[in-house]
Order: structure tokens, then C-alpha cells, then sequence
């Protein structure tokens, strides 16, 4: 096997960030066209109102994307994400196979959310870290934001499940 010159090693990171970066775009606006129907589907409306800020939030990681994009000299470009658009028909599944107006139902749309979250920070951690290797200082600082409202996202649906859903769920019957 031949060694990659350091040119030819930079120029495969580059394609990975670049893959990543396609992947979390398509990812973040096949969120923002599903956040609502997670709302809609939710019983307490401390998770609706989660639910909808989160999209808020979406729709502004949509935007710092392509600001990302720009700082890289980049086209924004969208690659189907087969993890997202995995874990967003098990939310859907959820929902279905949950009782409308139910806080088990709440409980589940919050492990479908949180699974949701920990993809995003685990891929914003890792875009983070390549564009900090490559040079893209500008691109780090724009991430970092996102990976922070990431966290706080899983934070708060850890807070709604433990102080109320999931204590009320369990009193349901089967």
C-alpha cells in the first residue's frame, strides 16, 4: 500500500467533512419538515412547546449550515442521511404504535428525540472537530453554537422526563 502525501491525507479529510457536513444539511431539513408532526403527536404541552422551539432552533441550524458551507467555499448540498431518515420513521412508528392523548406515548416521542439529539451532537462534535484539523476556524465557531443547542435540547428532554412524564406514564394503564 503506497503512503498518501499529507496533501493527498488533507484532501480525503476535506471530502469526509465535506460528506458530513451534506449529510447533517439533509439531515437538519428532514427534521424541520418533521418536528411538527412530533408536536402535534404530543400529549403534554411542555413537550409540544420542546418540540416546537427545537424547530425554531432547526430551521436556524438549517441556516448556519449553509453558513458553514460558505465559509468553506462550498455550494450547500444535501446528501440523504439513511441515519436520520432511519430514526425519524421510528418516531413515526412510535407514534402509531403509542395511544393518542397518552404520557406513555410523551415518553416515547422523548426516546425518539433524544436518540434524534445524540446522532446530531455526535455528528456536530465530529464536523467540529474535523473543520478544526482542516483550518476552517469560522466553520468551528458556527458549529460549536449548534452543538451547544444541541445539548441543551437533550438536557431539557431529560428534565420533562424525569420530573413529570415518565413518573405519570407508569401510573397508565396497560
Amino acid at each position: 500500500m503506497a503512503t498518501k502525501t499529507k496533501t493527498e491525507q488533507e484532501g480525503a479529510l476535506t471530502e469526509l467533512f465535506q460528506d458530513e457536513l451534506k449529510d447533517i444539511y439533509w439531515a437538519e431539513k428532514h427534521l424541520v419538515k418533521n418536528l411538527p408532526k412530533l408536536a402535534k403527536g404530543a400529549t403534554s404541552e411542555q413537550l409540544k412547546a420542546a418540540f416546537e422551539k427545537h424547530l425554531a432552533e432547526t430551521e436556524g441550524h438549517v441556516t448556519r449550515l449553509e453558513q458553514v458551507f460558505a465559509a468553506i467555499g462550498e455550494k450547500p448540498t444535501a446528501k440523504k442521511c439513511q441515519a436520520m431518515d432511519g430514526l425519524v420513521k421510528e418516531a413515526k412508528e412510535l407514534l402509531e404504535d403509542t395511544d393518542e392523548g397518552t404520557l406513555t406515548r410523551d415518553a416515547a416521542l422523548i426516546s425518539a428525540a433524544q436518540k434524534v439529539e445524540h446522532y446530531e451532537i455526535a455528528s456536530y462534535g465530529t464536523l467540529k472537530t474535523l473543520a478544526s484539523v482542516l483550518g476552517h476556524s469560522e466553520a468551528v465557531s458556527l458549529l460549536e453554537q449548534t452543538l451547544a443547542e444541541e445539548k441543551t435540547t437533550d438536557e431539557l428532554l431529560t428534565q420533562i422526563a424525569e420530573s413529570s412524564v415518565n413518573v405519570l406514564a407508569s401510573q397508565e394503564p396497560a
